[in-house]
């Protein structure tokens, strides 16, 4: 009995994280080339939903779950962004909703912005992000940046690609906007 219980949490977990996953939305973006571990995007606009301060995934969440003017449902997309600091959070609206407009927020603690079309350079890496993983990858995108004469605008950005119950193949990036020209 208990070894079946046991297979049975086991299968669990093993497919509810993979069925979370499938059919998540990805913002769209044009992979430009490969500087060894750093990719060069390019990022066309889109719309965010953002917020700063504690509890930010709540106000966000409660957001796409029909906290809005129009109490319209916005399925989750990903990645989900982060300023370096923590203090920003930020959704993508789903390409229709970017295209259709996104309702207004209820919450004065949420806000829509709509994004320009953008250059970045990334670095990816995998497991749940952490303070040393960030500050590792950082190191390693800006010096490759900084060795390919490539010069950065404005913040790093942490983006998560997974729900917190994905426990393998988990994918997250240190992202910062860059001055390229193809």
């Amino acid at each position: 009995m208990l070894s079946r219980l046991l297979t049975l949490v086991a299968v669990w977990l093993i497919t509810i994280p993979l069925t979370m996953a499938q059919g998540t939305e990805m913002q769209p973006y044009e992979l430009i080339k490969k500087i060894d571990s750093v990719e060069i995007r390019f990022y066309p606009s889109a719309t965010l939903v953002e917020t700063r301060g504690g509890n930010s995934f709540s106000k966000l969440f409660q957001y796409i779950s029909g906290n809005n003017e129009s109490k319209q449902k916005i399925a989750m997309t990903a990645p989900v962004y982060m300023n370096e600091s923590k203090s920003k959070m930020a959704f993508v609206m789903p390409l229709s909703v970017h295209e259709e407009g996104a309702p207004i927020p209820k919450s004065d603690q949420v806000s829509l912005r709509v994004t320009e079309p953008r250059y970045v350079a990334a670095i990816r890496y995998a497991g749940y992000t952490n303070a040393q993983k960030e500050v590792t990858h950082k190191q390693k995108l800006l010096q490759t940046l900084e060795e390919n004469d490539i010069s950065t605008i404005g913040e790093l950005e942490i983006l998560g690609y997974d729900s917190p119950y994905k426990f393998y193949n988990r994918r997250n990036e240190i992202m910062v906007a860059i001055s390229y020209t193809k």
